[in-house]
């Protein structure tokens, strides 16, 4: 049957657009080839974050539809990604291998036109990017579901990097295996899996032992070389092994979130975006009244503190670290003067890094 002229029409609309569309890319990409000299022989970072905030907040505000806003960033961010390349090639060190929910979080942010090294551990991801192996790291650093990542909180006691933006990803944890439900004898994954599944398993699989491994990808690997074994993680890493999912969304939370950070060195922080993120280590003096005078210039200047905690310092017994996340950015005049009492009331204080502010998960 022959098509209708009005389809033959509208194709060869679609043939003109693309033309153009190729045009007006091939345009960008000169542009972005002439910033990335200019930065290099300024010393300047390719990856600006609140550059990044803002290009994504006008296309949003220029979407006519009917693509959804989802689509067009999706769109957008192989552009930069493809753009970062164009400037200077970029090395982004995450942790976890393919497949991994931390690998999946940072294909979102830098798209596939940067290159990924992998690393098993979160604290090697650090020292890569000290190093100067890897430009930036990608980090897991809190579960709306499991708190805080020890490993991660850890790692930022020994390092002089800085946070430079975050990203949140929509955790969806499928159970996979060779063999059928009724005959696991062994789940394996990471630790922080198994307490956002710790429901699901005590009801399904009461029985199974829980193996904790470094990564959900070596934990499929290794669900992959048993026949009585499972393994807990993303779809991802269950088609790269070959398992048949068994389960899918057994996490506990429906709403279940994981917020990553991007670590680079001091020098490539972020600048204010007008939508910020800040985040604080200190430790107190031991002396009654020392937390509360910490945190009230905060208090008095109307400060949003969106998430606390204390960690051992590790310097001397019972003396604690607090971190602090607060909105708005260490350049903004009201916490700056909060920083600055603040330091008068602590053993030590540093600023891991203010940050455009992360309003969606990027695979929503």
């Amino acid at each position: 049957m022959s098509e209708t002229p009005d389809l033959d029409a509208e194709r060869q609309r679609i043939d003109a657009l693309d033309r153009q569309l190729v045009e007006l890319l091939s345009q960008r990409a000169r542009c972005a080839q002439r910033i990335g000299q200019a930065k290099v022989a300024q010393g300047g970072a390719v990856f600006v974050p609140h550059r990044e905030s803002e290009v994504f907040r006008k296309i949003a505000g220029l979407n006519p539809g009917p693509l959804p806003e989802g689509a067009l960033r999706a769109i957008w961010r192989e552009i930069m990604s493809a753009s970062f390349a164009l400037e200077q090639p970029l090395t982004i060190c995450h942790f976890g291998q393919a497949g991994a929910f931390t690998h999946l979080a940072a294909r979102l942010k830098f798209g596939a036109s940067v290159t990924y090294a992998p690393v098993d551990g979160i604290a090697t991801v650090f020292a890569e990017v000290e190093r100067g192996h890897a430009d930036y790291g990608v980090v897991p650093i809190e579960n709306s579901t499991d708190g805080s990542i020890t490993d991660t909180i850890d790692a930022f006691l020994a390092t002089h990097l800085r946070i430079v933006s975050e990203l949140h990803l929509k955790i969806r944890h499928h159970l996979m295996a060779t063999c059928a439900r009724d005959r696991i004898k062994r789940v394996y994954s990471r630790h922080t899996v198994f307490g956002q599944c710790r429901s699901w398993l005590a009801a399904n699989l009461p029985g199974a032992e829980l193996v904790e491994l470094v990564s959900t990808t070596k934990a499929a690997e290794r669900a992959a070389q048993e026949t009585d074994a499972a393994a807990i993680g993303p779809e991802e890493a269950a088609v790269n092994c070959g398992l048949p999912i068994l389960a899918s969304d057994i996490q506990d939370n429906p709403n279940n979130i994981t917020r990553f950070v991007v670590i680079a060195k001091p020098e490539r922080a972020a600048k204010p975006s007008g939508n910020d993120k800040t985040s604080l280590m200190f430790g107190v003096q031991d002396r009654p009244g020392a937390l509360y005078d910490c945190l009230l210039p905060f208090h008095r200047s109307g400060i949003n503190l969106c998430r606390i905690e204390s960690r051992p310092s590790r310097r001397r017994p019972w003396e604690y670290l607090f971190f602090i996340d607060l909105l708005g950015h260490q350049q903004e005049p009201l916490i700056r003067e909060a920083l600055a009492e603040l330091g008068r009331h602590t053993s030590t204080c540093e600023v891991l890094g203010s940050f455009p502010r992360a309003e969606r998960a990027l695979n929503e």
